[in-house]
């Protein structure tokens, strides 16, 4: 028979060991229940991103050393001072890992000496806990239109401010149709006539390719823009056009044949529009229109 050992010598230890553990899991989970998130602080409580904005506001200030009117300092303080809480001056997509974004501004000088910029922003709707502006830049923030609300629902604009002096004066604001996906915006002309045009340009993660949202600036800079949209994917293609000779840009749709081994476009359909229909009207069909 074996003889039965006391060991007492490591029994306390042992004992001690294991209550120094429960005691720290117990404290470990305290720390992490009170461990406070300034992000999602921020996103229900206006006056604490408010506080944020500001703060990253007068860092900016104190580090640039080349400022001029209505600069991209100018335009964030203007936004933050004017519009509602949770707006915010958006930014492109980043090219790679390491490159600083560009804030999303075009300046443009008029025939006349007059100066704009261009800027668009992101808003939050009201009720709501407020956006991230990260949450709407990028090729996966492109599914943002298939999410739910839990980050906020963005509404985003393209804005003309008039610099007149060190003064950002608003000239229009008009809608972006898209809630996701931001990637660049640039400033171009039409092949056609010359007339200048704003390009908004969105990823589209759910048919791989790309959608972009073309502000036409017909007859005056100040004048409300024309939106026409355009896009290219796997299986979808919309290309500007020149159809009936006007002012107003027209577009070809692109006709997609999908088969078992190949996807290709082998037709299309030009879309024209109509001033006093305010529609594109599809030229072989009258009864199919689209708004932009």
């Amino acid at each position: 028979m074996f003889k039965k050992i006391n060991l007492p010598v490591y029994k306390y230890p042992f004992i001690l060991l294991v209550i120094l553990f429960l005691l720290s899991c117990e404290n470990k989970t305290k720390t992490e229940n009170n461990r406070i998130n300034y992000n999602e602080q921020a996103a229900f409580d206006q006056n604490k991103d408010a506080e944020i904005q500001r703060y990253n506001l007068e860092i900016k200030k104190k580090e640039s050393k080349n400022r001029f009117p209505c600069d991209t300092i100018a335009v964030i303080e203007h936004i933050f001072n004017n519009y509602p809480a949770g707006t915010y001056l958006l930014e492109f997509d980043r090219t790679n890992t390491y490159n600083i974004p560009k804030p999303a501004i075009i300046y443009f000088a008029d025939k006349d000496g007059s100066k704009y910029v261009f800027s668009v922003i992101a808003t939050s709707r009201a009720g709501e806990r407020l956006i991230e502006p990260t949450n709407v830049i990028g090729y996966d923030q492109s599914f943002i239109d298939l999410d739910s609300t839990e980050l906020g629902t963005p509404f985003l604009y393209l804005v003309l401010f008039e610099c007149d002096g060190d003064n950002l004066i608003k000239q229009w604001e008009t809608p972006i149709p898209s809630h996701g996906g931001f990637n660049s915006i640039s400033l171009k002309k039409w092949i056609y006539n010359g007339s200048y045009y704003l390009e908004n340009n969105f990823h589209y993660a759910q048919g791989v390719g790309h959608i972009n949202y073309n502000y036409f600036l017909i007859d005056n800079i100040r004048n409300y823009p024309h939106l026409l949209m355009t896009y290219n994917g796997t299986n979808f293609k919309r290309t500007l056009a020149n159809v009936n000779n006007d002012k107003f840009p027209d577009y070809y749709e692109h006709i997609f044949y999908n088969l078992n081994d190949r996807v290709y476009s082998k037709d299309s359909v030009a879309f024209k529009w109509s001033k006093k229909d305010t529609l594109y009207i599809n030229t072989k069909n009258s009864e199919q229109t689209r708004r932009y």
